[in-house]
């Protein structure tokens, strides 16, 4: 597997110039138990106005990983925090909705988030019991259509584990910039959430790609044959098969993820508007 490094370029992101090319890494997430085979990481590199796809990997192939949640995610956070000028997507929630926070920055619910939830279901029966039964939203999910609350049923496990192992470390270890909460610092990995459904979903290519039928293998070929042309992207043959064999879509999703980042850096600003929502309760990148 290869492990490469960055050449120069010029990015700006909210009034911070950096002159280094930034690595683009789409990561697919999960809060399962067997985590280290649903996350798979797409890694890319920023070669002109193309994004060239050099590796698609789980997340158990990470350098200290593991089929098993905890060490895949100490492994991902170790790997996160290296990596230098480089820019990271990833698809979970890094907020909750403003009416479930008593804190007013979004760093001060990270840094409590430990000790305010003590694991996954508590995390969801506090959400649901704050809003009534009810599932709310962020601002960021109802304008990018995200498919589901935090903490519904599908999603809350991943919400618990991406903030409380990836998140919160970082964010007390200064590790990472965590967007567009925090400053893009120059020379730092910027982390930042994405939804590859909602990206598919803006660009019509929201088709049934998940499963093991001709059908969805076809449809995963298409929307990468799609994603290839509009980015543009940029990836090779032997890489090719690895992406479209997955037939849980989940080497395709981290792609997709990847080029969504690659998409809010080619626009050279990392500006979200004025709606103080987005730095408190999370953003997500299309």
């Amino acid at each position: 597997m290869k492990w490469s490094s960055s050449a120069g370029c010029n990015l700006t992101a909210n009034g911070v110039a950096s002159s280094a090319l930034r690595q683009v890494y789409g990561v697919d997430f999960s809060g399962a138990a067997q985590a280290g085979k649903k996350i798979w990481l797409a890694q890319g590199v920023i070669e002109g106005e193309t994004l060239s796809i050099e590796a698609c990997y789980r997340g158990a192939d990470l350098p200290g990983s593991s089929v098993g949640r905890d060490r895949c995610l100490a492994a991902l956070r170790h790997f996160i925090s290296g990596a230098g000028a480089s820019a990271f997507g990833l698809d979970f929630p890094f907020g909750l909705p403003a009416q479930l926070l008593i804190e007013s920055r979004w760093e001060d619910f990270v840094l409590s988030f430990a000790d305010r939830y003590t694991g996954p279901k508590f995390f969801r029966e506090k959400c649901r019991t704050g809003a009534g039964s009810k599932e709310l939203k962020r601002v960021t999910d109802e304008k990018s259509r995200t498919p589901f609350s935090p903490y519904n049923i599908r999603l809350y496990r991943q919400t618990y584990f991406g903030i409380h192992d990836l998140l919160v470390p970082l964010v007390q270890e200064g590790l990472a910039c965590i967007l567009p909460m925090q400053p893009a610092a120059p020379g730092r990995p910027w982390v930042m959430e994405i939804c590859p459904a909602s990206t598919l979903k803006g660009e019509g290519l929201n088709g049934r790609y998940k499963g093991n039928r001709q059908e969805h293998y076809a449809a995963r070929a298409r929307i990468l044959e799609e994603l290839e042309r509009r980015a543009p992207l940029s990836v090779p043959a032997s890489l090719r098969l690895t992406i479209l064999d997955d037939r849980e879509g989940d080497a395709l999703d981290s792609v997709v993820a990847a080029v969504a980042i690659w998409r809010t850096l080619r626009a050279e600003s990392l500006t979200v508007g004025d709606n103080a929502a987005y730095t408190l309760e999370g953003y997500v990148y299309l």
